[in-house]
């Protein structure tokens, strides 16, 4: 079974219990490109990752940088592993995780990457990490920021919003740390500007 396959495996064993319980009413799911894009969203809550698979539905599989301790759990790190889902040590360099990440998206995935780097409460203010913007700069493909609200409802729809594409305006040349950066906080603006929507 390939790793495709498999996720729309276990998407379609998830789906029913995660809708049942947390229904996913989707915005902009016309902006999502064809191809390879960084898919962008804020990160709230553990359960983020699933609001966007869902938002995204089968027929667009991510590839999604993890935490590597997730990655550890028995059974659990596996099965994630099998689906397309790789673990990134967020306290040091992880070139491994990068390597995989700019292969991914050179192979035409989608990847999924959180740009703040961990789970931040709402009203927190975190500086945006700068590898999702390293990785579109370096590939040339699109940022897609999206906008997934920190109050999830129960049994009723929690609406994410999905925004446009756009490609950050680094052409023919490797980007700086510095540009990487102010790309990382025009990720975080264009989310945010998608939650007053």
């Amino acid at each position: 079974m390939s790793t495709e396959q498999f996720y729309r495996f276990l998407y379609l064993v998830v789906w029913p219990f995660f809708n049942l319980f947390h229904p996913v009413r989707t915005v902009g799911r016309e902006h999502i490109p064809e191809g390879a894009a960084v898919i962008c969203p804020n990160h709230t809550a553990l359960s983020d990752p699933f609001f966007v698979a869902f938002a995204f539905q089968k027929k667009n599989p991510l590839r999604v940088m993890a935490k590597i301790q997730l990655m550890r759990v028995p059974v659990i790190g596996w099965l994630l592993g099998k689906a397309g889902i790789f673990g990134v040590d967020r306290g040091h360099a992880d070139m491994h995780a990068a390597k995989t990440a700019l292969r991914c998206l050179k192979e035409g995935h989608k990847l999924l990457i959180f740009p703040e780097g961990t789970r931040v409460e709402e009203g927190e203010n975190v500086d945006a990490k700068a590898g999702a913007a390293m990785f579109a700069t370096r590939t040339g493909v699109p940022i897609v920021p999206m906008y997934i609200p920190a109050q999830k409802h129960w049994f009723r729809p929690t609406t994410v919003v999905i925004g446009e594409p756009y490609y950050p305006q680094i052409q023919g040349r490797r980007a700086t740390a510095e540009e990487n950066q102010e790309i990382a906080r025009e990720i975080m603006r264009r989310i945010h500007a998608l939650g007053g929507l």
